[in-house]
C-alpha cells in the first residue's frame, strides 16, 4: 500500500465529510479539520476538529507534520471566505489540495488552478478554465471554453453551456442551467433550478425560469 500523504481540511461540516470520502484515493490521509465557527464538531470520527486560527497555530506548534497538505472545505456562496483561507494558509506554507473525484470527467485540454474540487460524476469539459479555489459539484457539468474566476461554486446537478464567463466568487445553485456565451458578474448568486437566458450584474441574486432578478447580495452572504 503507497504511504498517504498528510493534510487538512479547513471547514468540519457536509463538504469536509464529500471530500473525505475519496480523500485516501487520491492519495492523502486527512489528520485535523478546522473551522471557525465554535459550534462545530467533528463530522468525521477519529479526527479532532479544532477552531479558529488560534485553534490552527496551536495544533500546528504541537504537531510537526511535514509536507502538510490543505483542502478549503467551504461550499455555497462563500467563495471569497475560501479564497481568502485559503490563500492564508498557503502564505503559512501549507499546499493546496487539487482534489478530482475519480469517477469525475475533466478534459485533458481543460485547466485548473489550485485548491480545486471536482466532485463525483461531475463533468468539466474541453478548454474549459477554472480558476482557484473553485468548486464543481456532484453531477454538475461545465462544458467547452468556459471561462471560472476564483472562489466559483457550480452546485450539484448545475449545466453550465459552452462559452459562459463567470467572475469571481459566484454560486450556481444546485440543478440550475446557465445558457450559452452568457456572464455572470462577480458575487452573483444563481438560485437552485434557475434557467439563466441572460447576462447577470454582479453582486445579484437571480431565481426562476427564466431568472429574473431577486435582490441584491448582502455582505453577510458572501
Amino acid at each position: 500500500m503507497r504511504d498517504l500523504q498528510p493534510a487538512i481540511f479547513w471547514g468540519g461540516t457536509g463538504h469536509a465529510v464529500v471530500l473525505n470520502d475519496f480523500l485516501a484515493e487520491a492519495g492523502y490521509r486527512l489528520v485535523a479539520l478546522f473551522d471557525n465557527d465554535p459550534a462545530v464538531v467533528s463530522p468525521l470520527e477519529g479526527i479532532p476538529l479544532y477552531h479558529g486560527r488560534a485553534g490552527f497555530d496551536r495544533w500546528r506548534a504541537a504537531h510537526a507534520v511535514a509536507g502538510l497538505h490543505v483542502a478549503v472545505a467551504i461550499g455555497g456562496a462563500r467563495g471569497c471566505t475560501r479564497r481568502t483561507i485559503g490563500d492564508d494558509l498557503v502564505a503559512a506554507g501549507l499546499t493546496p489540495l487539487t482534489l478530482v473525484h475519480p469517477r469525475a470527467v475533466v478534459s485533458a485540454s481543460a485547466t485548473m488552478g489550485e485548491g480545486c474540487h471536482v466532485l463525483a460524476g461531475a463533468v468539466l469539459c474541453a478548454g474549459a478554465v477554472f480558476g482557484r479555489w473553485c468548486i464543481l459539484n456532484t453531477a454538475a457539468s461545465v462544458d467547452h471554453e468556459c471561462r471560472l474566476g476564483d472562489g466559483v461554486h457550480i452546485g450539484p446537478g448545475a449545466t453550465v453551456a459552452g462559452r459562459v464567463e463567470i467572475e469571481n466568487d459566484v454560486f450556481v445553485g444546485a440543478g440550475a442551467v446557465v445558457l450559452p456565451r452568457l456572464r455572470i458578474g462577480q458575487g452573483a448568486i444563481v438560485g437552485a433550478g434557475a434557467v439563466v437566458t441572460h447576462d447577470v450584474p454582479a453582486g445579484t441574486i437571480v431565481a426562476g425560469n427564466p431568472a429574473h432578478y431577486m435582490r441584491d447580495v448582502e455582505t453577510d452572504e458572501r
